[in-house]
């Protein structure tokens, strides 16, 4: 058995696989003797039937068989052990000569190979790339700190309703002349929450009512007419909601309150641990702070996005196998077609070439990704999601259990993988070139996207 390889150009190769009939002659006798030992004819004991009756029966599917197992092991193995850089998969070549498994003792394969471009990624500091650094305002911290307030508030009962503020009551129904209706609908007690009305004419009525105050208004206007809501509101049936148009009176009963929690050691516990900050300053700075670090990933992003665009002109163009490429997207897309694929190509073209890319400066630059790197980088996001929702002081056993079990998806994990990939990238990036540092507003900053 003999494979080779020649390369047509720098980035287009094939690899001829030559099978003697030495080479397969043993694993085709092998099969054809496991055949024999499973097959069930009629007239023949199990195990017993003539080995040429198998052969005449078996032979060939079994050859087939056995040629490309040994066809697969020989390609996939030279190019591992060549350290081929393929792009794609291997495809039987336009070359490839007709095979005939009934006469043919001797074998030619050929299959070509796509080879990635040599390419030269040489980072230093003479490279310079901005760098924007989002400035936390006053605005943004008082937002901030009003807002983990509100997170961290408390109901209570008050005597005037807010904006914001749950309404309790009793509703009669009322007829055209706004009498209360003989047999209509009487509600004991439900809850209303006025902010969340779909129909702004209705939201004054309630603007600050009192307890003991009687307050008439539309239940169906409430929420458009919506028969789900409007039956949850009054107790009913979906079936008898989608009836009823009228209007109500409701006699306020109680009115539930949200007072924002206060300025204090307890809110400083709640947000950051117990003790983290002692004073108003401290807690003012460390929402800062907070800020700040969330934040930094957004800044990130923007320099990935510079550091690529820069990088990619350093490295100029690099030339693809697109023919075979464009091939290897048609054979391996069911619901692609030759057509199709020419209008996709160049717009797969772009990142393409950026892997390419990053897959170099993985190489220069010795970057691994461990597991303890996946972990972390699941533990990372899983302390983005609580932050998003206030929860500024998870304990560390509980996020490593999210983020074990973010990791338990294949798909996630992959994901996160990546992530951690990109993340190391990025840093080194970072260390090795000169950041041009700017402070930016986060306005200004945003506005950098628009349109893009």
């Amino acid at each position: 058995m003999n494979v080779s390889q020649q390369n047509i150009d720098k980035v287009n190769a094939v690899i001829k696989i030559e099978i003697a009939k030495a080479d397969y002659q043993e694993k085709v006798d092998k099969a054809l003797r496991a055949y024999r030992q499973k097959a069930n004819i009629p007239g023949f004991r199990k195990g017993m039937v003539p080995a040429g009756m198998i052969k005449k029966m078996f032979g060939k599917s079994a050859l087939i068989e056995e040629i490309n197992k040994l066809v697969s092991e020989q390609l996939f193995n030279y190019i591992k052990e060549n350290k081929l850089n393929v792009l794609g998969e291997p495809l039987p070549s336009a070359d490839q000569k007709e095979v005939n498994f009934d006469t043919q003792e001797d074998f030619e394969f050929l299959f070509d190979i796509a080879l990635a471009p040599e390419i030269e990624v040489k980072l230093s500091k003479k490279d310079k790339i901005d760098y924007y650094n989002i400035k936390v305002d006053d605005d943004m911290v008082k937002k901030q700190c009003e807002s983990l307030a509100g997170r961290y508030g408390t109901q209570e009962e008050v005597e005037v309703a807010g904006e914001k503020d749950m309404i309790r009551g009793k509703m009669v129904e009322l007829d055209e002349n706004g009498n209360v209706k003989e047999g209509g609908i009487v509600v004991e007690s439900t809850v209303l929450s006025p902010a969340y009305f779909k129909n702004e004419e209705e939201k004054p009525k309630f603007a600050g009512v009192k307890v003991g105050d009687k307050v008439v208004f539309n239940p169906s206007n409430t929420c458009n007419g919506l028969e789900v809501e409007l039956a949850s509101m009054l107790h009913i049936s979906k079936e008898e909601a989608a009836n009823v148009k009228s209007d109500f009176e409701m006699e306020v009963t109680g009115i539930t309150g949200f007072k924002p929690a206060e300025m204090g050691q307890t809110l400083f516990d709640e947000v950051f641990g117990k003790d983290t900050v002692k004073t108003e300053e401290e807690y003012v700075a460390k929402v800062r702070e907070m800020l700040a670090e969330q934040l930094k990933p957004e800044s990130d992003y923007k320099f990935s996005i510079d550091a690529r665009a820069a990088i990619e002109k350093k490295v100029g163009d690099i030339e693809l196998p697109e023919a075979f490429l464009k091939r290897w997207l048609v054979a391996t897309g069911e619901k692609r077609t030759a057509e199709s694929v020419e209008e996709e190509y160049p717009k797969m073209v772009p990142d393409l070439k950026w892997h390419l890319i990053k897959e170099q400066i993985v190489k220069n630059f010795d970057i691994k990704v461990e597991d303890a790197d996946i972990r972390a980088m699941a533990r990372k996001a899983t302390q983005v999601q609580f932050a998003q929702y206030g929860m500024m002081n998870v304990p560390a056993d509980l996020l490593d259990k999210y983020a074990a079990d973010m990791l338990k998806d294949k798909n996630t994990a992959r994901n996160v993988a990546d992530r951690a990939v990109e993340e190391k990238i990025t840093a080194t990036i970072k260390n090795t070139v000169t950041l041009n540092e700017k402070e930016i507003s986060a306005e200004d900053f945003y506005k950098m996207f628009e349109n893009k």
